[in-house]
């Protein structure tokens, strides 16, 4: 009997420094990658330039359903991708049931299947633990406290060239922070058995290290 695939699954909030970590463990198991919160960006950002209201469930899961591959590898390679108001599109349709379930079987195909032969997967976003696969041998939840994820988004919008108000960004923080842990479905917990890595404190290359440890311990040999 085949062993599946090891899979590693990297939740946490927004601007916890999850999707750095995801590439740089990736890259150091020659593991696939998926972004799963871009799935969510694609969705919005469809909506957006549809012009439908992404407040409406029935149209945010029509357009979840309509998305295909090729739609999906043209949205996530958009600049427009990482704009604010796309991430707090994504977090709106990422509350409505109907999305949810139309992603769900895409983000399990890869981590069953992932492409270009790989040895295995790393899935970054808020329920890849809970929800999309419960069954990974190695679960992380990355977080920070708000005070300092806000920090680091002012930081970056500031890096764009652009003018935020830190007070704005932080009350958004708080917001979506409710959205995602308020949700009915799928809300941003840690798996039981995931290993909480606290980042407030720590650079990039420490929570590497401390993530490969964690992993090196729970992965099959």
């Amino acid at each position: 009997m085949t062993r599946p695939l090891p899979i590693v699954a990297i939740d946490g909030p927004a601007a916890s420094g999850k999707g750095t970590l995801a590439r740089r463990v990736a890259d150091a198991l020659g593991f696939a990658l998926l972004d799963t919160g871009a799935l969510y960006r694609a969705v919005a950002l469809s909506m957006i330039r549809s012009g439908a209201d992404l407040d409406d469930p029935a149209a945010a899961a029509a357009a979840a359903r309509a998305l295909t591959a090729d739609d999906i590898a043209r949205l996530t390679a958009d600049p427009a991708l990482r704009q604010d108001d796309t991430a707090a599109g994504a977090s709106r349709v990422s509350a409505v049931t109907g999305v949810r379930l139309a992603l769900l079987e895409f983000q399990r195909a890869f981590a069953a299947c992932p492409p270009g032969g790989a040895a295995g997967a790393v899935l970054d976003g808020r329920d890849i633990g809970t929800v999309i696969c419960p069954d990974a041998p190695v679960k992380l939840f990355v977080t920070a406290s708000v005070e300092v994820r806000a920090r680091r988004r002012f930081d970056e919008l500031r890096g764009r060239g652009e003018t935020p108000s830190f007070p704005d960004v932080l009350a958004d923080m708080q917001a979506r922070d409710a959205r995602d842990s308020n949700r009915a479905i799928a809300p941003l917990v840690p798996a039981r058995d995931a290993v909480v890595l606290d980042n407030s404190d720590k650079d990039v290359r420490q929570s590497f290290e401390e993530a490969m440890q964690v992993i090196r311990a729970r992965l099959p040999a």
